[in-house]
C-alpha cells in the first residue's frame, strides 16, 4: 500500500512525513527502509502479533508495512506543468491513496503562502489542480472514443458518453470518486486512472494545544469534516509536530507521553488505521516457531487469492485454509487447544477471509 502526502507550503506536510520516516527508523527489528530520498516505509501497528510471539516464541516477528511518500512541488497551475507540476501529478498516478494535510493552526512564525490560515481554500487549490488536470485527461479519452466510434467500435460510444458526463461532473469542481457510476461505467472509469477517483484523507493539522479537544472547538476543522463527507472522503485530526517528537521517544516513554496528552494513540497510527478503513483492507496471520505474520489483502479476498499473497504455488496449489479467529485462539490459549475442540475450520476456494484469520493453507503442486 502507497500513500501519497500531499499538501500546500507550510502546512506542515514535511513535518508529518518527518515524524513518519523517524518512526520507520526507530521500529524495533525493522529500520526504517529508504526506497528513494522522498519515500518511507514504516510498520502497520498490530497487537495481535504481540500476542502470538508470546505463544510461539518465533525467530521472526513480521508486521506488514505501509509506504509514504513526501509529493513535493504543487503550486497553482500544476495542471498545467507550472512548478514541478507535471512531477507533482505523475507522483500521485503511482499512489494508492492520498494523505492531503491541511493546516488548521495559527503560527505567527510560520508564514502561509496565501498569507492566512483558511483550510477550505487551501483543500480547493490543491483539488482543483487535479481536477484541471482530470478535465485534460478526460478530454483526450472522449477524443479517442469518438474516433473509435466512427471506426465501427460500439463499445467507445458508452466510453465517450461516459467522458461527457464526467466532463461536467469535473467542471462542476467536484471530483470524479463522487459520480454515481454504476457497474459498467465504473470498470471503464478504472481504465482512466483519474487523479481524483484516489481516495484521500484529509489529515487536519492542529496546533499541540488543540490535542484532546473536541473538533468542533478547533477552528478550521470543522471546515474541512463538511469538506470530507461531502467528497466521501476520511478525517482525522493530527499535529504534526507533537508526531515528529513522539516519533524519537522509545516505547515506554511514548505510551506515557500519549496518556499525558490524553489522546492514547498517535496520530500515526490513526492514520493507518484510516487508509485501511478508506481502501477497505483488513489483514490475516500466519503464525509458528519460525515466524509469526501479518499479511494485508483487501476485504472480500477469498482464500486461494491470499494464499498467493505468500507463494503463488500457495494459490495454484491450493487445497483448503485451516482457520482459527484470533479471539477464539486467544480464549483457548493454543492452537493445540483449539484443535482438541474442533474449532479449526477447513475451509474451501469460495472462503472469504476474515480480518485476524489465523490460518494454514495446504497446497500441493
Amino acid at each position: 500500500m502507497k500513500l501519497g502526502i500531499v499538501g500546500l507550503p507550510n502546512v506542515g506536510k514535511s513535518t508529518l512525513f518527518n515524524a513518519i520516516t523517524r518512526a520507520g527508523a526507530q521500529a524495533e527489528n525493522y529500520p526504517f527502509c529508504t526506497i528513494e530520498p522522498n519515500t518511507g516505509v514504516v510498520l502497520v501497528p498490530d497487537s495481535r502479533l504481540n500476542v502470538l510471539a508470546e505463544m510461539y516464541h518465533p525467530k521472526k516477528v513480521t508486521p506488514t508495512t505501509i509506504e509514504f511518500v513526501d509529493i513535493a512541488g504543487l503550486v497553482k497551475g500544476a495542471s498545467k506543468g507550472e512548478g514541478l507540476g507535471n512531477k507533482f501529478l505523475s507522483h500521485i498516478r503511482e499512489v494508492d491513496a492520498i494523505v492531503h494535510v491541511v493546516r488548521c493552526f495559527e503560527d505567527e512564525n510560520i508564514i502561509h503562502v496565501d498569507g492566512s490560515v483558511n483550510p477550505a481554500r487551501d483543500i480547493e487549490t490543491i483539488n482543483l489542480e487535479l481536477i484541471f488536470a482530470d478535465m485534460e485527461t478526460v478530454l483526450r479519452r472522449k477524443e479517442k472514443a469518438q474516433k473509435n466510434l466512427r471506426g465501427g467500435d460500439k463499445k467507445a460510444g458508452l466510453e465517450a458518453e461516459l467522458a461527457e458526463k464526467i466532463y461536467a461532473h469535473l467542471e462542476s469542481g467536484k471530483p470524479a470518486r463522487t459520480y454515481p457510476a454504476d457497474e459498467e461505467e465504473k470498470a471503464v472509469l478504472n481504465g482512466w486512472f483519474l487523479l481524483t477517483t484516489k481516495p484521500v484523507i484529509y489529515a487536519a493539522n492542529i496546533a499541540e494545544d488543540d490535542l484532546g479537544k473536541d473538533e468542533s472547538e478547533i477552528p478550521g476543522v470543522a471546515a474541512v469534516r463538511d469538506i470530507a463527507r461531502s467528497e466521501q472522503a476520511e478525517l482525522i485530526t493530527i499535529s504534526a509536530a507533537i508526531e515528529e517528537e513522539i516519533a524519537q521517544m522509545e516505547p515506554e516513554e511514548k505510551e506515557t507521553f500519549l496518556e499525558e496528552l490524553g489522546i492514547g494513540v498517535s496520530g500515526l497510527d490513526r492514520l493507518i488505521t484510516a487508509c485501511y478503513h478508506l481502501l477497505g483492507l483488513i489483514s490475516f496471520l500466519t503464525a509458528g516457531e519460525d515466524e509469526c505474520r501479518a499479511w494485508t489483502i483487501t476485504r472480500g479476498t477469498k482464500a486461494p487469492q491470499a494464499a498467493g499473497k505468500i507463494h503463488t504455488d500457495f494459490e495454484r496449489g491450493f487445497i483448503r485454509a485451516e482457520v482459527v479467529p484470533f479471539e477464539t485462539l486467544v480464549q483457548n490459549g493454543s492452537m493445540a487447544a483449539c484443535r482438541e475442540k474442533g474449532l479449526i475450520r477447513s475451509e474451501g476456494k469460495d472462503y472469504v477471509m476474515k480480518d485476524g484469520d489465523i490460518t494454514l493453507f495446504r497446497f500441493n503442486v
